[in-house]
């Protein structure tokens, strides 16, 4: 009887141990942060002026809600300090490129219940401390709406592409996906 209790003893020992080296691994591997992992030690500040909007698609104040969520977005993350562009260390500088606004579900009799309302923004990340472009890239996303229904629907796809595409651009300046 006494070796069935060194016996059980030992796995027990062994069962904890593997317990605990599988708890160790997996926190060490899974633990990480995405909040300045980029970021150049040197860029404190972030200048964000107005967009440009060259789409051509006549959404009114677009341009002033791609800014305005773009810098909440930063302001929210607190990995760079929002400035003016005299004081910033860089500066991020969006374009609005052509708006689509198509078809996304069409069902039988070739009835459209549902249109995809997309949004590229051509966005130019320098650094102003070593006078060099970071990035040049473009960031695309889209709001799904119904047509017919009120003009509101419109709207909020738009902002869900605004809300989409600052996401986007915050997480690649961040952390340099």
């Amino acid at each position: 009887m006494r070796k069935e209790v060194k016996t059980g003893l030992k796995a027990a020992i062994i069962y904890y141990l593997l317990i605990g080296a599988i708890l160790i691994i997996f926190t060490g591997c899974c633990t990480y942060s995405f909040t300045g992992s980029s970021v150049p030690e040197h860029l404190q500040t972030v200048a964000i002026p107005i967009a440009i909007d060259r789409s051509g698609s006549g959404i009114p104040l677009l341009k002033e809600k791609l800014t305005d969520e773009l810098i909440r977005k930063f302001i929210d993350d607190n990995s760079l300090q929002v400035t003016s562009r005299s004081k910033a260390d860089a500066v991020i500088e969006c374009t609005i490129l052509p708006v689509k606004d198509v078809p996304a579900i069409v069902t039988a009799g070739e009835n459209v219940s549902q249109r995809r309302l997309t949004i590229t923004v051509k966005v130019v990340y320098t650094d102003l401390v070593k006078r060099k472009k970071i990035f040049e890239k473009n960031f695309s996303n889209y709001g799904d709406y119904e047509p017919g229904n009120a003009d509101n629907d419109r709207v909020n796809a738009i902002n869900t592409a605004i809300d989409k595409i600052t996401e986007d651009i915050l997480l690649a300046v961040v952390s340099g996906w």
